[in-house]
């Protein structure tokens, strides 16, 4: 089934259903596996088995976390895409493009990174054109890391990507299952997000037993 820009333009990924999901995420290793059974287990992509919630949903939900924010996996699949871009450059653009100029500091808390590396990857962009350094109006001794007419248009490029990857994950999906999809994971990030604003505000309810 050839899915439309319309159709994937309305259907959440996951970013959208765990927008604070950090990149820097513990994740499995993608090359082939040598050595122990232990080895082997640690080099593969986790199951929602693996994680001991009583909600399958969030046991899903957790293993597909893992396996689509792991850098290595970003990272390796840009190199077999023939992508020139390399991974921290995508996420970088990624949330510049989301969230708008940002100072270095929340740009390597985003990326789950220490300042230090985030200093390289923006001098790289810089050197490519995609960002820029500018005052933070609100504090004139902050700088913030903003994103360049052609740095818009490759962070456009990223998110291109992102809608290649969710086509092919629902390649045969007849469009209305594609459709009740997007309706309930559109209701349910929703709610998550009302919800994750309460528990800021009280902590968890305790759990029914």
């Amino acid at each position: 089934m050839k899915l439309s820009y319309r159709t994937l333009r309305r259907t959440p990924v996951l970013e959208d259903i765990f927008p604070m999901v950090s990149s820097a995420t513990a994740a499995p290793r993608y090359h082939r596996p040598m050595g122990t059974d232990a080895d082997l287990d640690a080099s593969r992509p986790r199951r929602a088995s693996d994680f001991p919630y009583r909600s399958e949903l969030l046991a899903n939900l957790s293993a597909l976390i893992l396996l689509w924010e792991s850098p290595r996996f970003q990272g390796e699949i840009l190199a077999k895409s023939g992508e020139a871009i390399d991974q921290p450059a995508h996420a970088t653009l990624r949330h510049l493009l989301a969230w708008g100029p940002m100072r270095p500091s929340a740009l390597a808390d985003a990326l789950g990174t220490g300042a230090s590396y985030v200093s390289k990857i923006v001098r790289r962009l810089e050197a490519n054109g995609w960002v820029e350094r500018t005052t933070d109006p609100s504090d004139g001794r902050a700088t913030l890391i903003a994103l360049t007419a052609d740095g818009e248009v490759a962070a456009h490029g990223v998110y291109a990507l992102g809608d290649r990857m969710i086509a092919e994950v629902l390649d045969g999906w007849p469009e209305e299952d594609v459709q009740a999809y997007t309706d309930l994971t559109t209701r349910f990030v929703k709610d998550a997000i009302a919800s994750g604003e309460r528990m800021l505000e009280r902590g968890l309810r305790p759990l029914d037993t």
